[in-house]
């Protein structure tokens, strides 16, 4: 038997579809499977399933929050929103970076405290000391013995008023060179107001005789002088060549390492080469043959101890030029 064509669907009459009795699927197959004739309730009941499907309503979507609902489409990104961001980011690493190193800034700042503390105090201490609070009041010369020191102090008194720091070593020379008996000298600062000088004199070896009179002389051959008479102590001095050469090189470095009981007895010191230096002593014109100025020092010992066992007063000629075997004559 042939399948009837199947009829349009139906115009929706406001609610009649509704109205009509449903048939049950079991219904149908069995009007369609018993070989009937269809009938139109079961020919609606095939038609109206398939046509109510499009008109239910559509499954409904999971309802969203009221945060999704409210909230903006994202739109273009700004310069101005990267940099905020990039300025939130410096600032976030900064903190982290001062919380792990407090420690160390911690000490980096007792360091640069206590540097400044001494700095402080330095600068402090430069200032109060190139004052007037530390300027000089007294000049005290020591070491002097031959040197007239209250000559000496005056001629320093151009730093009397002056700070001690900014005392000018190269005028105290300038002054100081004017005294020839000075060999050497050191300046000494002492706070608040004193300034000390220290010399070192020359040692006279003895005199030159001339016409002018009598010319005093160290062993560097300076003039410290020039008298009319001698003085007690002082040698004369009979050198050829003068203050000049070998010989008067000697002749001072044997006067220099003579002991001061000896040194006093020596009346003239006589020398003509480097290796012949010759003392004449005192009263009895006992001479000393020294010869050269080598061994000087254990020349004079062994001298002195000649001058013990046999005085000057019984003896013409002490030959200590070789002091392992002294000649008594």
């Amino acid at each position: 038997m042939r399948r009837p064509t199947p009829l349009p669907p139906p115009v929706d009459d406001g609610g009649a579809r509704r109205d009509r009795p449903e048939a049950s699927p079991a219904s149908e197959s069995g009007a369609l499977e018993g070989g009937g004739t269809p009938t139109e309730e079961s020919i609606l009941a095939t038609v109206i399933p398939l046509e109510a499907a499009p008109s239910s309503p559509p499954s409904a979507s999971p309802p969203t929050s009221s945060e999704d609902e409210q909230a903006p489409a994202p739109g273009p990104v700004r310069m101005r929103d990267v940099w905020r961001a990039a300025r939130a980011r410096r600032k976030a690493l900064r903190a982290e970076v001062r919380r792990f190193t407090v420690r160390q800034r911690r000490r980096r700042a007792a360091w640069l405290g206590a540097c400044g503390a001494v700095l402080l105090l330095g600068l402090a201490t430069l200032g109060v000391a190139y004052s007037p609070l530390f300027a000089v009041e007294q000049v005290r010369v020591i070491g002097a013995e031959q040197l007239d020191v209250t000559r000496v102090e005056a001629a320093l008194g151009d730093q009397i008023g002056t700070p001690l720091p900014l005392v000018d070593a190269d005028a105290v020379h300038e002054v100081l060179a004017e005294f020839p008996l000075i060999e050497t000298y050191a300046i000494e600062a002492r706070p608040p107001h004193e300034l000390v000088v220290r010399v070192v004199e020359r040692t006279p070896i003895g005199v030159f005789e001339s016409s002018s009179g009598f010319t005093l002389v160290d062993a560097a051959g300076v003039v410290l002088s020039t008298t009319a008479e001698t003085g007690p102590g002082t040698p004369i001095l009979r050198i050829d060549g003068g203050a000049q050469g070998d010989a008067f090189d000697a002749a001072g470095r044997v006067v220099r390492s003579l002991p001061a009981d000896i040194a006093a007895q020596v009346t003239e010191v006589e020398a003509s080469t480097a290796d012949d230096v010759t003392l004449v002593l005192g009263a009895t014109a006992t001479r000393v043959v020294w010869g050269s100025a080598e061994d000087s020092g254990l020349k004079a010992v062994v001298l002195e101890a000649a001058m013990t066992a046999r005085p000057p007063a019984d003896v013409r000629v002490y030959d200590v030029s070789s002091p392992s075997s002294v000649v008594f004559s």
